[in-house]
């Protein structure tokens, strides 16, 4: 066999009851309307070129 045996009874009697009691996920539950909004003291400047260091970094991984 080389992966283990397994008792071939428990898989030939597999029932569909185990869906009845399975409950529907509401990926709605938590939603929020609303703003986020942060300060910073860096400068838009500082920012784009932090992130064109990162994509060079990147560019270098690969």
């Amino acid at each position: 066999m080389g992966f283990g045996s397994y008792d071939e009874s428990e898989q030939q009697q597999q029932s569909a009851d185990d869906d009845e009691n399975v409950e529907a996920v509401n990926v709605h539950e938590n939603d929020h309307d609303g703003e986020m909004s942060f300060e910073s003291d860096v400068s838009t400047d500082e920012l784009v070129s932090q992130l064109g260091t990162m994509k060079d970094d990147d560019e270098d991984e690969e």
